[in-house]
């Protein structure tokens, strides 16, 4: 439903009721314009009732600006305040209003199972919002949720689909992402301690109001079936939120994947998330993961710049294959999503800290760019297709990636094992190609340690889903490897590590072949420890890669 408000209409509900229904469809929302108070409260099957007086419904309009506390938020710290925000949010997307929180105010977030929707401009400003998670009736409820108005649809006709298509077979009205699936498809069969039976095959892309699929946003599978398919409606106009130093007093839970999603939502396309803080506190010996305070998914065209997030510590756990396990925690993640940015970005940990668990994930997502930011990681689970990190700094966990397309590491500092390590329980799969320019890379973040460039692991026995490839051509050019903190049997540093020590000649088959580096570029590639770059440990996989020097 999209929702019109003017004056005129206004005017026309101070008579009676106006009443209308969330874009969330776990969250109702009732609207009454009474002779009442203005104010907000919990129904009886958890139902959001709002009344708003004649007055102050005129007056918020002749202001053109929406405050929490005029629907009752104290802002003092004690006083849960997470109604009046979500009747504040509710007001203002009737009647198209930005909000604004009080200045000065400190909004506290109880566990209560409500989401403050967002569909106008926002300006937290210097708010303090502390969300307390120690007890909490829904860990998967969101506390605020950018969402559309526009509706996303189940187009008909479309039964199949192939690689690099086009175009589809219908127009949509408008530009529209477009989500499909085929449960009959098995991809990213997980390998290892947390191994799986995969997830059904999935893809995203965007297409324009003739059904042409957008260049940038290429269909990554085959599909001869589609089980499932939506169009998602693209908001033309660009929504802001900014501001706000968050807190977020961590949950006490059993340390199981059981992931808290308490933070800022992103559902809808053309979002501007600008200045936002967020810390973390209370973490003590367990705890349950989180899956990211900004949680971005099944949206397009997303920037966040200029704010600080915190990575969360690290807890342990039994995994799938009955062996404890790390669990990861983030606060920035990227789930389904296209042309993502992240600028001048940074976190409140040490980035070398390695009680604390890497920074970001992403899966499903297209066109992923760091820019000026310093994590302690960057990640692509399930996949990514292009990817740029530029002008940053990775910290302990580095750079892991699985996908396809172009990743490009320009103007940065690496302090990761590797300089990019394909993950290695998804297969250590890029098919596409790497362009690495003008960086420097400290292995282990100066530990001594045998240096590799790239790093993963691939035995050719187990099926993930798909064939596995190593980027079929890696340009280098003007990188320095700070390998002085060096073991003494040290050779220099690796481009490849050893994917496979088991593959010694050609006695060794693989079940699954993996479809190696065609050719290695090097322009001006320099060690601290004054040894030359090898090629690996491993001398008979790497056999066929050309290295091509200037």
């Amino acid at each position: 439903m999209k929702y019109i408000c003017t004056f005129f209409f206004l005017f026309y509900c101070l008579v009676g009721s106006a009443q209308t229904q969330n874009p969330d469809p776990s969250e109702k929302t009732n609207i009454t314009i009474t002779k009442n108070k203005t104010g907000a409260m919990t129904g009886g099957d958890g139902e959001l009732l709002i009344n708003v007086s004649k007055k102050d419904a005129k007056r918020f309009l002749t202001r053109g600006t929406v405050f929490y506390s005029d629907f009752g938020a104290k802002g003092d710290g004690k006083s849960d305040d997470i109604d009046a925000i979500a009747a504040a949010h509710a007001f203002a997307n009737v009647n198209g209003l930005p909000v604004k929180a009080d200045n000065g105010a400190s909004y506290l977030i109880s566990g209560k199972d409500r989401t403050a929707i967002i569909q106008t401009d926002t300006d937290f400003g210097s708010a303090v919002f502390i969300i307390d998670d120690t007890d909490v009736e829904n860990r998967t409820t969101h506390v605020f949720m950018a969402s559309s108005d526009l509706k996303a649809y189940k187009p008909e006709g479309i039964s199949s689909l192939k690689k690099n298509q086009e175009k589809i077979d219908i127009p949509v009205p408008g530009n529209y992402i477009i989500t499909v699936t085929d449960s009959t498809v098995r991809r990213y069969i997980r390998y290892g301690l947390n191994q799986n039976n995969g997830r059904p095959q999935t893809d995203i892309f965007r297409v324009d109001k003739d059904g042409n699929v957008d260049n940038d946003t290429p269909v990554i599978w085959d599909f001869e079936q589609i089980t499932d398919i939506v169009a998602i409606p693209v908001d033309e106009k660009t929504l802001h939120i900014k501001g706000g130093l968050f807190t977020t007093i961590a949950n006490q839970a059993e340390s199981r994947y059981t992931y808290y999603s308490r933070g800022i939502a992103i559902r809808r396309s053309n979002v501007h998330i600008d200045a936002i803080e967020h810390k973390v506190t209370g973490e003590g010996d367990h705890g349950a993961p989180y899956n990211g305070f900004i949680n971005i998914a099944d949206c397009s065209n997303v920037t966040v710049t200029n704010s600080v997030l915190t990575g969360r510590k690290i807890y342990q756990t039994i995994g799938a294959a009955g062996l404890p396990v790390s669990m990861g925690s983030y606060d920035i993640t990227v789930n389904r999503a296209l042309n993502v940015s992240l600028t001048n970005c940074s976190q409140t940990n040490d980035i070398l800290d390695r009680t604390y668990w890497g920074l970001m994930a992403s899966n499903y997502s297209k066109n992923l760019v760091l820019d000026q930011c310093t994590f302690s990681r960057f990640d692509a689970h399930m996949g990514v297709a292009n990817a740029t990190i530029r002008n940053s700094t990775l910290g302990h966990q580095g750079i892991n990636t699985i996908g396809s397309g172009i990743f490009t590491v320009e103007n940065s500092t690496i302090y990761g094992r590797s300089l990019i390590n394909l993950r290695s329980d998804y297969g250590s799969t890029w098919q596409g190609e790497f362009i690495i320019r003008n960086c420097k890379f400290i292995p282990a973040g100066g530990a001594p340690v045998s240096a590799s460039l790239f790093g993963g692991s691939y035995s050719g026995q187990h099926d993930f889903g798909y064939t596995c490839y190593m980027p079929w051509r890696i340009t280098i050019e003007n990188l320095t490897i700070d390998d002085s903190s060096h073991p003494e049997d040290y050779q220099g540093p690796a481009i490849f590590s050893n994917f496979n020590p088991e593959m010694l000649d050609e006695t060794y088959q693989e079940k699954y072949p993996y479809i190696k580096t065609q050719e290695v570029i090097l322009r001006n590639v320099a060690t601290t420890s004054g040894k030359s770059l090898r090629i690996s440990d491993n001398m008979f996989m790497f056999k066929d890669v050309k290295i091509k020097t200037d």
